[in-house]
């Protein structure tokens, strides 16, 4: 098997944020394409379009000036930003112009690398060509089963497997500088269909790796919603830890597919939105009186108090970081350091405002 066997995220050499917090730059921003997806995934809010449509969140392609406008705002930070990821709730390639994103990020000279994540669908020639054409660095695959019959059952999409399989290998054999990361949920699979899984794609990706699901999304139940059951290991194999404050918020922010400002990329039902990438400098959200509520919320220990942040697995699943040790000191540095308003609350645990109509 040429690819390596690790997950799509880099646990290695990572900053030890504990050093650099309060951060000036985001190390990563989130841009979402499109909020909408394909796929009616049950282990995902996305794929349950009735709980999206009550939460009023626009469902759409994100526009292109709405994007520019995101990347020309990165430069009033002090350097570039490490990482652009270009996905949050849809199906990136839903948006027709991301090649076009992609080679404008690339050339604005704001961001270092670029990543996206995809569920295969679109893994054509004729799609594929122009975003790595544009420079994208890598492209993140989530593979959802081993057949089309299991497909069908968990995202209600008739998927064409040999299809995607002959779209994996073409873009590996085409890839020129750009990694290929490919991704499977364990409990999909069989145990044989485990090692179908890496004798499939395992000659045609960079790193290659089999999951766990976890439960991420706030206020969103995966056992109850898809009838699969959390193991008790996080997303990467590890033991489980208890984590009471959110790194996230502390290195990355999250432009919705409308425009609206998250702080978390996890901000499923719009319910920690700090601003508007519309009307607003993208650095002034970053160092807003509703973000700097949230992490001072987080610092002082009470997470928990937020109905959004309070019931996020992620914290427990999913995290390669964990700042809770250095929790006091941060506390410090950050009232000295950090523009602070008492009577702006942290977002999270109502409901988000009525929708505005992506311009």
């Amino acid at each position: 098997m040429k690819a390596q066997l690790k997950p799509r995220i880099n646990l290695d050499g990572r900053t030890a944020l504990e050093t650099v917090i309060p951060l000036e730059t985001p190390f990563i921003v989130f841009v979402d394409p499109a909020s909408s997806c394909n796929f009616k995934c049950t282990f995902c809010p996305t794929g349950h379009r009735g709980l999206i449509a009550e939460t009023g969140r626009y469902q759409g392609a994100m526009k292109y000036d709405v994007f520019t406008k995101t990347i020309d705002d990165l430069a009033a930070f002090d350097k570039p930003i490490k990482v652009l990821r270009l996905y949050k709730d849809g199906e990136p390639f839903l948006n027709k112009r991301l090649a076009d994103m992609i080679r404008y990020a690339k050339q604005s000279g704001h961001v270092d690398y670029i990543d996206t994540t995809t569920n295969g669908t679109f893994l054509t020639p004729e799609r594929l060509a122009p975003v790595l054409e544009a420079g994208l660095d890598k492209i993140n695959i989530s593979v959802d089963g081993m057949t089309n019959a299991t497909y069908r059952e968990f995202t209600g999409f008739d998927f064409d497997f040999e299809k995607f399989v002959e779209g994996v290998k073409w873009l590996y054999a085409n890839k020129g500088n750009c990694e290929i990361s490919l991704k499977i949920p364990g409990e999909l699979i069989s145990e044989a269909q485990r090692q179908e899984f890496f004798d499939t794609f395992g000659d045609h990706c960079d790193r290659i790796f089999v999951e766990n699901f976890a439960p991420c999304w706030p206020e969103f139940d995966v056992e109850e919603r898809s009838g699969i059951k959390i193991g008790e290991k996080g997303i990467y194999q590890q033991a489980l830890k208890p984590t009471d404050t959110c790194p996230y918020i502390f290195y990355a922010m999250s432009v919705n597919a409308d425009g609206l400002v998250s702080s978390c990329f996890l901000d499923w039902g719009r319910k920690l939105i700090i601003g508007d990438v519309r009307k607003q400098p993208l650095k002034e959200i970053w160092t807003s009186a509703p973000m700097n509520a949230l992490r001072l919320q987080h610092l002082e220990g009470r997470r928990c108090e937020n109905g959004t942040c309070g019931s996020c697995g992620q914290l427990s699943h999913c995290l390669p970081d964990n700042i809770d040790e250095h929790r006091p000191m941060l506390l410090k540095r950050f009232r000295e350091l950090a523009t602070i308003d008492p009577k702006v609350p942290a977002p999270g645990g109502r409901r988000m405002p009525a929708p505005v109509a992506a311009e």
